[in-house]
């Protein structure tokens, strides 16, 4: 990638076919038109967002650091903005996406040791009734 090199929206949008294909995503340009076959997700993922910035797009589905290598190896261009072209849907690349995915990590932890402890609570309550049950009808029989 030329270092210099930048592309502005209008620029992008002429890419937009499964034999020319731009994408933006953090404001840089990449050239997809080689993946299309290739994407996990299918081709239409990344025609539908073709010549367009596919930003939160990539971002929703939270692609796994080989998608992001791989991603780094198409980059064509900066993005170049001009007046009038649609703001960035988020515009800083998720540097703290380890803490983001932290704390979701921990509120998901946090359900499944409260999911646990009911499991823990039921099993316990059944395994007294259990008991109780079986006292109570081995003493009848006597």
């Amino acid at each position: 990638m030329s270092d210099t090199q930048e592309l502005t929206f209008s620029d992008v949008a002429e890419h937009n076919s499964k034999k020319d294909l731009f994408i933006v995503v953090h404001d840089k340009v990449y050239d997809a038109t080689n993946f299309v076959d290739e994407h996990p997700g299918g081709e239409e993922v990344l025609l539908d967002v073709g010549g367009q910035d596919a930003t939160e797009a990539f971002e929703d589905v939270g692609h796994s650091d080989e998608a992001r290598e791989i991603l780094n190896g198409m980059e064509k261009a900066k993005l170049k903005r001009m007046p009038g072209d649609p703001q960035p849907h988020d515009s800083a690349p998720p540097k703290n996406s380890s803490s983001t995915s932290t704390s979701g990590s921990s509120g998901d932890s946090g359900m499944g040791v409260m999911f646990y402890a009911l499991v823990l609570l039921g099993g316990g309550l059944a395994f007294g009734a259990y008991k109780y049950l079986q006292a109570k009808s081995s003493s009848e029989s006597k």
